[in-house]
């Protein structure tokens, strides 16, 4: 009986070992690069923007003109109104984006 405990005990050491090594390496190994940026990606996500922009700010009041304001200046508006208009994160980043874009 002590044998099998032994060989149980062993078995389940090598287990454990290879198990916390798998999981190093898959930590530890690079990560495919999410290319951002790309025309098409750009597009979507502006338009995106412009939609929750739309959609969300003329709840409350007159949609502003982006031109009217620098892109420092829509950095404290989108800071105060984001909240106001319960955007998440992502929300938040895309709005901006459109906002700053319109200028260009």
């Amino acid at each position: 009986m002590q044998k099998n405990e032994n060989t149980s005990l062993v078995t389940k050491t090598v287990l454990f070992a290879a198990i916390s090594t798998i999981g190093f390496l898959t930590s530890c190994t690079t990560k495919p690069a999410i290319i951002e940026g790309t025309k098409a990606n750009t597009v979507e996500k502006l338009a995106m923007g412009k939609t929750v922009f739309e959609n969300s700010c003329a709840k409350c009041h007159d949609l502003p003109n982006p031109v009217d304001h620098s892109a420092q200046d829509w950095v404290g508006i989108m800071n105060s109104m984001a909240p106001k208009a319960k955007l998440n994160d992502a929300q938040h980043a895309i709005v901006y984006d459109y906002i700053v874009s319109v200028k260009k």
